[in-house]
């Protein structure tokens, strides 16, 4: 009886079978400034998904400013004292409210230079900003200025411990007193959720006309091309003005989906001209001859060799939103104040110019700005050579 034939063996140097999608990872990670891009915006993703919980000023849209520290230089150390509200603290937010909203104010801050406890009374010396006038010492009742009373020796325990904080502006402060680093922070979350609205409206709008002209051709495909060339006529901001007074408001969700509905043709274009070129594949043939719904043929089938270019110009117009939502608010047609958008901050900024605080108040959110679009467009640019087959590995 003849023995079984032994199954073949490979060779040592064969190399392993890898997927198309090793080959773009591999390619994607040899790129540096891609791969730099990816971390800084990253790390802009964690800070806006943290919001509230890691603001040196977690009340809503970082908006609690004191008079006493209008435009202040980035460093600036103060004394604060913390006084009770004279309507009571109210209820707690949970954390989930803390996180989304930011808390309310717990206690009147108010800067001041210095103090000393004599007896029953707490004797403050106001801040001054050079320059203006000096303002009186202000006495206040030490159960006033605790809330509690008690011995004078537990009540100036009271004071230091729970009511004195030494407080530190590492960016500065804006012409209404409020934290700069605060809002700076608080602003990759409404940057980031713009872009995230606007590409995912402009992809769902664009593949579904993109992905129909293209595979319908004839009347449909002329109709809608011809509806791509008139919204890619009209000016973004002409768009953006006419949906906000369809909405009749200009808040901040307003302009995510104004933005959105303005980037739509970019993608609905590239995807009408892939389909164009995909119909006519000898798959697609077969599955016309296998029965297979439209719907399915186009969702299964043709929608999936398009994810390449798509993920390509989905980080483009992620940045192209960032731009046009600072545009927007710097003329101020976007992001409405006191919510704390990088357009908004450059536009208060600006006016300040000539002024010694105009300067950084302009040069912090404009760097924001453009970091954070200058990473898109090195991940957009290592995505492109990385579904390219002709980019050499490493």
């Amino acid at each position: 009886m003849a023995a079984a034939a032994a199954p073949p063996v490979l060779p040592a140097s064969a190399a392993p079978v890898r997927t198309p999608g090793y080959y773009v990872r591999q390619r994607l990670l040899a790129n540096g400034p891609a791969m730099a891009g990816l971390a800084f915006i990253v790390l802009c993703t964690g800070l806006a998904l943290l919001g509230y919980l890691i603001l040196p000023d977690p009340t809503p849209n970082a908006n609690d400013g004191l008079v006493q520290l209008q435009k202040q230089p980035p460093g600036t150390a103060v004394t604060i004292l913390h006084r009770p509200l004279a309507q009571g603290r109210g209820a707690e937010p949970s954390v989930l409210q803390r996180w989304w909203g930011g808390a309310p104010a717990r206690s009147q801050a108010v800067a001041i230079a210095g103090y000393r406890i004599v007896g029953d009374t707490l004797r403050v010396q106001p801040y001054r900003v050079k320059g203006a006038l000096a303002e009186p010492e202000l006495r206040l009742a030490l159960p006033e200025a605790t809330g509690r009373p008690g011995s004078a020796a537990e009540l100036q325990r009271l004071v230091e411990q729970e009511h004195i904080e030494q407080r530190t502006y590492w960016l500065g402060t804006d012409k209404a007193g409020r934290d700069v680093l605060s809002r700076l922070l608080l602003g990759t979350r409404i940057s980031l959720g713009i872009g995230l609205v606007a590409v995912l409206i402009s992809l769902l709008i664009g593949v579904t006309v993109g992905a129909v002209a293209g595979y319908a051709g004839g009347w449909l495909d002329s109709l809608l091309l011809g509806l791509m060339t008139v919204v890619w006529s009209i000016p973004g901001i002409m768009l953006v003005i006419a949906i906000s007074l369809a909405f009749g408001s200009k808040g901040v969700w307003t302009s995510f989906v104004a933005v959105g509905l303005t980037m739509w043709v970019d993608v609905a274009r590239v995807v009408r001209g892939q389909m164009l070129s995909l119909r006519e594949k000898t798959f697609v043939e077969a599955g016309r001859v296998l029965g297979l719904p439209t719907a399915r043929l186009l969702a299964r089938h043709l929608l999936p060799n398009l994810l390449g270019p798509l993920i390509v110009i989905a980080t483009s117009n992620f940045a192209a939103a960032i731009l046009l939502e600072a545009g927007l608010s710097f003329l101020g047609l976007g992001v409405q104040p006191p919510a704390p958008s990088w357009g908004l901050m450059v536009k208060e900024g600006y006016d300040l110019l000539g002024t010694r605080a105009g300067l950084w108040l302009t040069l912090l959110p404009s760097t924001a700005i453009s970091l954070l679009v200058l990473s898109f467009n090195l991940l957009g640019n290592g995505l492109r050579d990385a579904y390219d087959p002709k980019t050499p590995l490493g």
